[in-house]
């Protein structure tokens, strides 16, 4: 049987796939300059490993906004492999770390076809095999065990103890897995996760999001008895009502001991645009690492509201606020940049 860990399990470190200028971002300079300090809280706390295309011209990068911002970031400390990619969402494309009873470690690669095949995504599903050839990860790895179905990484959480959340929206969509029912997507997911039961939320919506929903800006796991949810408070926000349905649901959830939940609920930002266009902000898409969550701020006074509400759900962790408004153009935000290995998986 396998188990799929938690996030705040302990890490070997996080993957960070760099942006180029032949990616789609809206002013690239200060989505490096967002990477580049999101790069230097990881490396506070755990090592990081990038992929990019070019390493020499991912070090100039981080050398001249280092110099400009006066951050510290310390190259050699960094693990660079080169792939080509067509984006840099490393937690759609990102391999997913998978334990075995005996302690086996896999590293599964599903089918990633840009969330739904929205956008190319050919060069980003090459990427974990690229890396594991070059040699990213450790010996005892048992290889990339790449899986016939499209699922991202964005899609799911983790309690590492048996549950899965998700959406049906986003696994049950069409141009991912149409082919299987959701009863058959969840035979899947069991199987390949070991997994004792997944809850599904029907609702919940972020406008501007084109993922289908990723659960990753809806409602995560903080704990196995505790999930941070987004909420709006605000009867004439579009958000208001499908996020009030998946708060619904999620108070109908309980633990596998068949207690409720701990439901922490996190603001909604305030609202953002690029031009005439709601960007998709949400406090949900923080990442856990070792000894810290970071948040993706947003620019107003609510990021210190989620960062205390956060604080309560992780009293052993710095919770620390990053500005991540350059990433809403590219429609995603700091988890969605990441992606974390367990330990003994990142050489």
């Amino acid at each position: 049987m396998s188990r799929l860990p938690a996030e705040w399990e302990h890490q070997s470190g996080v993957q960070l796939t760099w942006p180029h200028c032949d990616t789609e971002w809206y002013e690239l300079e200060k989505v490096l300059e967002c990477y580049v300090e999101i790069a230097s809280a990881i490396l506070r706390f755990e090592p990081l490993m990038i992929v990019t295309r070019d390493i020499e011209e991912c070090k100039a990068d981080i050398a001249r906004i280092t110099s400009a911002k006066g951050l510290e970031l310390d190259v050699e400390k960094i693990r660079f492999y080169e792939s080509p990619l067509n984006d840099t969402w490393a937690r759609d494309h990102g391999g997913i770390s998978v334990f075995g009873d005996g302690g086996q470690k896999y590293l599964y690669d599903f089918v990633f076809n840009g969330w739904g095949l929205k956008f190319a995504s050919d060069l980003d599903n090459q990427i974990t095999k690229n890396i594991y050839t070059q040699g990213a990860f450790e010996d005892d790895v048992m290889g990339v065990d790449m899986r016939p179905y499209v699922l991202e990484g964005g899609s799911i959480d983790s309690d590492g103890c048996g549950t899965m959340l998700t959406t049906t929206e986003c696994l049950c969509s069409v141009n991912r897995n149409e082919y299987l029912s959701q009863e058959e997507i969840e035979e899947e997911l069991c199987g390949a996760f070991g997994l004792e039961r997944i809850l599904w939320l029907d609702h919940g919506t972020i406008v501007g999001d084109d993922t289908d929903s990723h659960v990753d800006i809806l409602a995560r796991f903080c704990s196995p008895d505790t999930i941070a949810y987004m909420q709006c408070t605000d009867p004439e926000d579009p958000h208001y009502e499908p996020l009030a349905a998946m708060e619904k649901q999620l108070r109908g959830f309980k633990t596998l001991d068949g207690k409720p939940y701990n439901l922490i609920p996190l603001p909604l930002p305030e609202a953002l645009y690029l031009d005439d266009y709601r960007l998709p902000a949400s406090y949900a898409n923080f990442l856990i690492i070792n000894g810290a969550v970071l948040l993706p701020g947003a620019g107003s006074p609510l990021d210190e509201v989620a960062r205390k509400r956060l604080q309560e759900a992780f009293p052993d962790r710095e919770v620390i606020v990053i500005d991540c408004r350059a990433l809403l153009s590219g429609h995603g935000s700091l988890h969605c940049i990441t992606m974390q290995y367990p330990d003994g998986y990142i050489k």
